[in-house]
């Protein structure tokens, strides 16, 4: 199990912000949108980030998005989970990696309990000692997003009280997906692509729970030598980061239940420190 630094109604369709993804690929499009930025970092997944990259920022045919995704200890069983509770077939149907990524849709629809004791019977035999944590003490905190395998599953949580929580804070801020109001787009002054000016609200210690920070300004590059997935982002959108990379637009239904799914985490997260766990 890799470890890093060591959406809308289910009805509903999502945007075609490229123009060339037709409702048969969206999932796999998503997948690759999202996993993208931890992938190329080396935390999560095969050593695939080009393939994800030419999905995420074209909607390239052909490519096997599939055979990728199921080389994701982490991200891959919640998708199997969410597909069968829900009763999908395909744990890359756009509905499923929808609500992994950003909370709500299928997640609203079946049992956080179910789901955790499903899911924990896939990963914790899997676990190596690091993650002894992984008992049926977590199914009051489970949820099938990325926020719960960043807060319950990864032991980061777990070392805010250890006196030095700069690093935890870092990885689980990161790696969560968060969101943003975009306010500016300018050149940036030390690169040739442009960069972004986005406010959004970052995760907080203090010492002895998590928060939400009120909103602050960040600069957030549009592309990474010369790739991004948001090239026409501007003034007034909404985004989702995972690891400072754009990921995608936002509705403000989407930012409605991703900013629900992960206060409901940073609450369930806190219970479980406060009682020293």
């Amino acid at each position: 199990m890799s470890e890093p630094g060591t959406p809308a109604p289910v009805g509903d369709a999502v945007r075609d912000t490229d123009g060339d993804t037709d409702e048969d690929t969206r999932g796999a499009w998503l997948f690759a949108r999202y996993a993208y930025a931890p992938n190329r970092l080396g935390y999560c997944g095969p050593p695939e980030s080009t393939t994800l990259a030419g999905v995420g920022a074209a909607g390239a045919a052909g490519i096997d998005v599939r055979a990728v995704a199921r080389r994701f200890s982490g991200a891959w069983p919640y998708l199997q989970v969410l597909a069968r509770l829900a009763g999908i077939a395909d744990p890359l149907d756009r509905r499923i990696v929808e609500s992994y990524w950003l909370g709500g849709g299928v997640n609203a629809q079946i049992s956080s309990r179910a789901f955790g004791e499903e899911l924990l019977a896939v990963i914790a035999p899997q676990a190596g000692h690091y993650w002894a944590h992984l008992t049926p003490e977590l199914l009051d905190e489970a949820a099938g997003d990325p926020c719960f395998h960043v807060c319950g599953v990864y032991p980061w949580s777990r070392l805010l009280t250890t006196g030095a929580p700069e690093q935890p804070l870092h990885v689980l801020d990161s790696c969560r997906i968060r969101w943003g109001t975009v306010l500016s787009r300018q050149a940036a002054p030390d690169r040739e692509d442009d960069e972004i000016v986005v406010r959004s609200r970052r995760l907080e210690w203090d010492g002895s729970a998590l928060y939400l920070a009120d909103p602050s300004e960040e600069k957030v590059p549009v592309a990474v030598n010369g790739l991004s997935f948001l090239s026409d982002v501007g003034p007034g959108d909404q985004v989702a980061l995972h690891w400072e990379w754009l990921c995608d637009r936002l509705s403000a239904g989407q930012v409605a239940e991703l900013e629900t799914s992960t206060l409901r985490q940073i609450d369930t997260t806190n219970r479980r420190l406060a009682r020293g766990s």
